[in-house]
């Protein structure tokens, strides 16, 4: 909570409109505590959405949670400057190529979707996809409604 009593972060807008924000606070309920990706993976996809849309809110919230997952320092600043980090496990490789794919509107073809889902399978990709869509979003709500965020 903010000085004032108001939520930090998007929540307080998500009251704003309780039947968008409610669903969206599921959405990100399902993708933090009910996903398949790891910690380590999820917080990637996080930090590099926060990173590629400029969330300072996201980035403050998640890079303890990333600390705590294992990410170095050199990762946490290759996130937040959007440069390529070389990721040793495949699954983080991918998980990050397909955040970093997305957020830069770059064509995926079947053979690109196939590869993903070779290393990530089915779900694994929907999570990736559903975490750029939806951080992608917070990031929008707190810009519209906290431009200092």
């Amino acid at each position: 909570m903010n000085d004032d009593g108001s939520l930090r972060g998007p929540f307080d807008a998500m009251l704003r409109h309780p039947a968008v924000g409610e669903p969206l606070q599921a959405l990100g309920a399902a993708l933090r505590y009910r996903g398949t990706l790891s910690d380590r993976s999820r917080e990637l996809v996080i930090l590099r959405v926060a990173g590629v849309r400029g969330s300072a809110f996201e980035r403050a919230a998640h890079e303890p949670i990333a600390r705590r997952a294992g990410l170095t320092d050199d990762q946490l600043a290759a996130l937040a400057a959007d440069a390529v980090v070389g990721w040793a496990d495949p699954v983080e490789h991918t998980a990050d190529v397909a955040a970093r794919t997305l957020l830069h509107h770059d064509p995926v073809d079947d053979d690109i979707h196939r590869a993903w889902v070779d290393v990530l399978g089915e779900a694994g990709l929907v999570e990736v996809t559903a975490l750029v869509g939806y951080y992608g979003l917070l990031a929008d709500l707190l810009r519209v409604f906290t431009p200092e965020a």
